[in-house]
């Protein structure tokens, strides 16, 4: 099912940020501190399994996120179809 029309305006806005200065004003006015919290545990928890060697319940003390969450993101990091995780960090790597 293809995003929504207000989803892609979304996606556009982002896509038209170019430093990290424009990304983090942006995201302070469109998520709540806690919503950005979570995003970059999520981020930091997705970085930490691609390291690899790690147990998941190493990842989650490191990254202070929840089992949960660890498991949650190793299962879209391996076995959903989007692979945004993993394409973010194969750009970052190159």
């Amino acid at each position: 099912m293809p995003p929504s029309p207000a989803r892609t305006a979304l996606h556009d806005a982002i896509l038209s940020l170019t430093t990290r200065e424009e990304v983090e004003a942006f995201m302070a006015d469109l998520c709540t501190p806690a919503e950005l919290r979570a995003f970059a545990e999520r981020w930091q928890v997705a970085r930490l399994l691609d390291g690899g060697g790690k147990s998941y319940r190493e990842i989650a003390a490191e990254a202070q996120a929840s089992p949960t969450t660890v498991v949650r993101v190793a299962r879209y990091l391996k076995d959903m179809p989007h692979q945004g995780y993993r394409l973010a960090l194969d750009r970052l790597k190159a």
